[in-house]
């Protein structure tokens, strides 16, 4: 007898937990596949002295440098901008650095105000309750008040700016610029059980103190106590479909590579916006010749990243950029639309805090600032513990030819097409990218830097993976409707950033896990008539 479960999720991530959080009080049978394993808190890299050569390995951000066996290999090479992602329970949210901000109202209103791209078919009302309950959950720390923002309160009091966050923000009083405490999914109390932080500062490699808001830690525990299964090491090849059109399962290797079955009532994909349209576009049956739900031909285009742009600058004052979290204050001074700047849409500036001292070694000798031989140590202790500086987040446009499809030649280890990103850097990402770059030097100089440098893009910048299985009302322009639920597949939903109809100007975890709760509020408001 085949065991069919209600809900099969895939993807064990910021949204894969929050789906099965709160589908879970329904008291369906809910099952979860994960291609990657629990994380131990004790294996992160801050835990010992040689945490940066670490971060650089076994906890890359990029796959293909990861290379770990619960990963697969991306086709990136044409694209400027490559990917980072992490395979295991938490998915990305394990190597994030925790910075949290919410989409803005305007951002769900691209079309309405600014001609470009299009609206969402939902708006901020809508997804407040659920940022905050999302909040609730994860446990944010911020600071009520901000004038950027509609009235929100976070649940814990900000992280401390320390001697980074005070420079910077002395840069932008005299600026006369916007700035405020960053949203942080950082415990900077302690909150249901985690502890404060204690500034390791490595949050990208894993917080070991448990402070950083992890999807492991904070959904995935709450949603097994509930009764979620969630099965590790489980790689799904694709999913399936009857003779009715409707998804019946998913084919997966086990731990083993031994191929199984689970069949399903209801299909929901969370596994970011390259897993996504890698799975979609590996289904593909008699009904559905160019992979699942893609009628639309939408599936795998549109791929939106943040085009980064890192500022940075040293100062004589020693400054704390190697502890601490990564984040302690934001800008949005060029958040919204202002045609005199030479583009459409805007960019956050995220103020990050420095370089540990391996990395500070390796970028004074690649920038030439620190010298081979006599004056060598001299220099370095000049850099060391004195840089600090910021990435401007810039909002990137969703264009067609910006694609993930599926490599004709490269594969994992069970077999399954590898993802092949193709993506052009728009001339309105350069011009908001050269912006940034000028205002960030101006901060950087008025807070004291003598010495600024750049680069933008950057190169290792692909964090954030948006747009390949859109959101929208019209079926032939979008993979999923307003609710997350798929046009072709009406037992099949998608709630990772793939159904991004535009990138905003900040982090997308916050709304990722926000529309995450929102589909599954959706979805149990309508439990009689779900498939109609």
């Amino acid at each position: 007898m085949v065991d069919t479960v209600d809900v099969l999720i895939i993807g064990a991530g910021a949204a894969g937990g929050a789906i099965a959080w709160s589908l879970a009080d329904t008291r369906m049978r809910i099952v979860c596949l994960e291609q990657g394993d629990w994380m131990k808190p004790s294996d992160y890299p801050s835990n010992g002295r040689d945490w940066e050569a670490r971060q650089l390995a076994e906890f890359h951000y990029n796959p293909n440098r990861r290379a770990r066996d619960t990963d697969y290999p991306i086709n990136e090479d044409d694209t400027p901008i490559k990917i980072a992602n992490f395979n295991g329970v938490g998915g990305g949210t394990i190597l994030y650095a925790g910075h949290y901000p919410r989409f803005h109202p305007s951002d769900f209103r691209v079309r309405s105000l600014d001609g470009v791209a299009d609206d969402w078919p939902i708006d901020y009302v809508t997804l407040a309750p659920f940022y905050a309950e999302n909040d609730r959950m994860t446990g944010v720390s911020g600071l009520a008040g901000d004038p950027a923002y509609p009235p929100k309160e976070p649940v814990m009091p900000p992280l401390p700016l320390g001697r980074s966050g005070t420079t910077l923000a002395t840069g932008l009083n005299r600026m006369g610029w916007h700035w405020w405490p960053s949203d942080s999914a950082i415990a900077s109390t302690e909150y249901e059980g985690r502890a404060g932080c204690i500034n390791l500062g490595h949050c990208t490699g894993g917080c070991a103190q448990g402070a950083k808001a992890s999807s492991d830690i904070t959904y995935w525990p709450a949603a097994i106590r509930a009764g979620v299964e969630l099965r590790t090491r489980c790689r799904v090849r694709e999913i399936t479909v009857n003779a009715e059109g409707m998804a019946s399962g998913v084919v997966y290797y086990d731990a083993d590579g031994v191929e199984r079955f689970q069949a399903a009532e209801v299909v929901i994909l969370a596994c970011n916006g390259i897993g996504t349209p890698r799975i979609l576009l590996n289904s593909v049956s008699g009904r559905f010749p160019n992979g699942l739900a893609n009628s639309s031909g939408q599936v795998g285009r549109n791929l939106m990243f943040h085009p980064y742009a890192q500022i940075y600058g040293y100062f004589d004052a020693p400054q704390d950029g190697h502890r601490g979290p990564g984040n302690c204050i934001w800008s949005q001074e060029f958040y919204e639309t202002d045609q005199s700047r030479g583009f459409v849409r805007g960019y956050t500036f995220e103020f990050t805090r420095g370089q540990g001292p391996v990395q500070a070694a390796i970028t004074g000798m690649m920038t030439g600032r620190i010298p081979w031989g006599a004056g060598h140590h001299a220099a370095y202790r000049k850099l060391f513990g004195h840089r600090t500086g910021m990435v401007a987040i810039c909002e990137d446009l969703p264009e067609e030819h910006n694609t993930v499809t599926l490599d004709p030649v490269l594969t994992d280890g069970n077999g399954i097409p590898a993802p092949k990103v193709t993506y052009r850097l728009s001339e309105n990402s350069r011009r908001m990218l050269d912006h940034a770059v000028a205002r960030g030097t101006e901060v950087l100089r008025a807070a004291g830097a003598h010495d600024v440098g750049h680069e933008a893009p950057l190169a290792v910048g692909g964090w954030h993976l948006m747009g390949t299985a859109r959101m929208g009302t019209d079926p032939e322009r979008s993979v999923v409707n307003e609710w997350g639920r798929s046009h072709d597949v009406k037992n099949l939903f998608v709630v990772d950033g793939s159904v991004f109809v535009t990138s905003a100007g900040v982090n997308p975890t916050c709304t990722i896990q926000a529309l995450a709760l929102y589909v599954a509020d959706s979805m149990k408001r309508r439990l009689a008539t779900l498939f109609e």
